[in-house]
This record gives C-alpha cells, structure tokens and sequence, in this order.
C-alpha cells in the first residue's frame, strides 16, 4: 500500500504515454533510477501475475517500478507518478499499471487524469473495485453530482467491504460538496463494521464521521468520532502493517469514550458492544475531507 514495501492498486499512462509494444532491453533514458535494495519478488502476488504477458527482463523492470510507486506514494507524490508513468511506458495495456498511474495522478491532484487512467483500468480489468476513486475523482474536477452518478452505478453488494466503504466516503463527500450533511451521514451509515475491531481503513472513516457530524452541528458526536479516529491510527501504528485488522481493547475504549460525552452519536452501541455503523477506508476527498 502507500508508503510500504507492497505496492498499492492503482495506475496508468498520460495519454500517448502507454506502450503498445514492449521496449527493448535496459533502462530508458528518461526513466527514474531504481535503487538496488528494489526487488521484482517486493511486488505482491496478484500485481505480478499481471506481468506474466511481458518478457521477463521487462516484467521485472516494471514490477520495481511499480513498488517504487508505491513507496513513495505519501512522501513524494510526484516521483511516485514518475515512476508509475516509466511502468506504463513498458506496459501500458496491464491493468495494475493503468490503475498505479491514476492512483499516483489522484495523490497529485491530477483529477482529470486520474480518471481517464481509471475508466481504462476498468475498461481492461473489468473491476469496479476503484469506483471509490472514479467518484473522488469526480469531484476533484468540480462535478459533484457527476460524482453521485457514477456511484449509484455499481451494485454495492458485489463490492469487496474496502472498496464499499472507500465508496460511501467518497458519496459521502460528494453530498457535503451539495451542502446536504445529512444525505452525506445517510452515505456512511450505509456500511457496517464492528467497532470491536479496528480495520486499516478505520481512521478514515471516523475521520468521515467527525467531519460530517461537525456540519450537522452536533459537536458532541464529532468529538467522539475524531477520538475514535485518533486511537484506531494508535492502534495500527503498533502493530505489522500486514494486519487485516486490530482487535480493540473494549474495557480502554471505553474509558477513552467516557471522556467525551455525545448527546447523539451516529451508530449507537448494541447490547453485544458492536455498531450501526463502522466500516473501512477510502481517498480523502479533494477538498481534504474523507471523501
């Protein structure tokens, strides 16, 4: 994912960037260096069965690329994209690639590229697993209702649960765009997850939450959200990010909670300590706000 070792989904080529054949050996002269500690074998496995079509000299070339990409995503943007782009210009018909140049594009708010990379990773992969992304996207370019088409597209149900939840932020903040908070809370309350656990893409959603209680005014459950937020980022930060998920200390929750106490909180607590609502990450919308 950004920032790790392991590269993250998303990519493609500026328009006439995208390689129809595959280059000749050894490094273009307009490529970013790869350091030597970069291994083909970094990138994950699903990413590099992708790569099974290009000549393994060039395979291994655009796998480093790609795992650079993801790297550098957080802290350099824009060699994260140069990177993306040296990948696309060796293999610009693969999938993950398309997807990592929209992804690196997006993180440099690069809206309009990021969903013409998008639409042809979908176009290739037939996935809608970026559809979060697409309506991000959307936004990004100032089309906030454009942006609540494309959602309302894609069957939900046949989403895997990040992907679900990456959607409802990003519907969520399209709704905030229209100054409707209340139809941006209704988008959130549409995922479900177990506050028992905390997941990778769980600060982002309270994050939402906060955010969107904060507009309706109610200031208490914007303070329980943002806590919640805040100790979900605690807690992954110490443990391996390979972790699908924390489990939660619900006796400290608790008390953090207690702390703070909200006259209306979204997602009231069941008898069996879960909630109506909790769910996994997304993109932060353009405007800074989970989106």
């Amino acid at each position: 994912m950004a920032g790790s070792d392991r590269p993250f989904r998303d990519g493609g080529p500026r328009r006439g960037v995208g390689a129809d054949r595959e280059p000749g050996p050894g490094r273009h002269v307009d490529e970013p260096v790869l350091p030597e500690d970069v291994r083909p074998g970094d990138l994950d496995r699903a990413a590099r069965a992708e790569l099974r079509t290009l000549s393994k000299e060039n395979a291994d070339a655009v796998a480093r690329h790609l795992v650079m990409a993801g790297r550098l995503i957080e802290d350099d943007p824009a060699e994260a994209h140069r990177h993306a782009l040296a990948a696309a210009r060796r293999a610009g018909r693969v999938a993950v690639v398309r997807e990592s140049v929209a992804i690196t594009a997006y993180a440099n708010g690069d809206f309009a590229l990021a969903l013409r990379e998008l639409r042809t990773f979908r176009r290739i992969s037939g996935s809608d697993d970026q559809i979060g992304l697409m309506v991000d996207s959307e936004r990004g370019v100032g089309r906030p209702d454009r942006a609540l088409e494309v959602g309302r597209g894609v069957d939900r149900a046949t989403l895997p649960v990040e992907a679900q939840v990456a959607l409802a932020i990003a519907m969520s903040g399209a709704r905030l765009d229209l100054e409707d908070p209340q139809g941006a809370l209704d988008e959130l309350e549409r995922v479900e997850v177990d506050l028992q656990r905390v997941h990778p893409w769980s600060p982002v959603l309270f994050e939402a939450l906060s955010a969107v209680h904060e507009d309706l005014g109610d200031a208490d459950a914007a303070a329980l959200w943002a806590r919640r937020a805040e100790r979900a980022g605690a807690l992954l930060s110490e443990v391996d990010e390979e972790a699908s998920s924390v489990v939660v200390d619900t006796e400290a929750e608790a008390e953090a909670e207690a702390e703070v106490e909200p006259s209306s909180a979204q997602g009231g607590t069941d008898d069996d300590g879960s909630v109506a609502t909790t769910a996994p990450e997304g993109p932060q919308g353009p405007d800074g706000v989970g989106g």
